[in-house]
C-alpha cells in the first residue's frame, strides 16, 4: 500500500482544510499562509517539530490550528 502524501505542517490533513486560529494570519488556511508568506509557514512547521502546536476539531467540523507557547 502507498504512503499518503504528508504535509511537514498538518501531517495528513490537507493544508487547505486547516485554518489559522491566532495572530495576523487568523482565519486563513495553511495553504493560503504558505502560499502569501512562507517565513511564516516555516515557522508553523519548526513549531510543528518542537511539538509547540495543536490542531482541533471544532464541533463545525473546522480543524483549527493553534501554538501553544506565546509569541513574542
Amino acid at each position: 500500500m502507498a504512503a499518503l502524501p504528508q504535509s511537514p505542517c498538518t501531517g495528513v490533513l490537507a493544508e487547505e482544510a486547516v485554518v489559522i486560529d491566532f495572530g495576523e494570519h487568523e482565519g486563513k488556511s495553511v495553504l493560503q499562509v504558505n502560499d502569501e508568506n512562507p517565513d511564516f509557514y516555516s515557522f508553523l512547521v519548526e513549531q510543528r517539530e518542537k511539538g509547540n502546536f495543536s490542531i482541533r476539531r471544532n464541533k463545525n467540523k473546522e480543524f483549527k490550528l493553534f501554538v501553544k507557547t506565546p509569541l513574542q
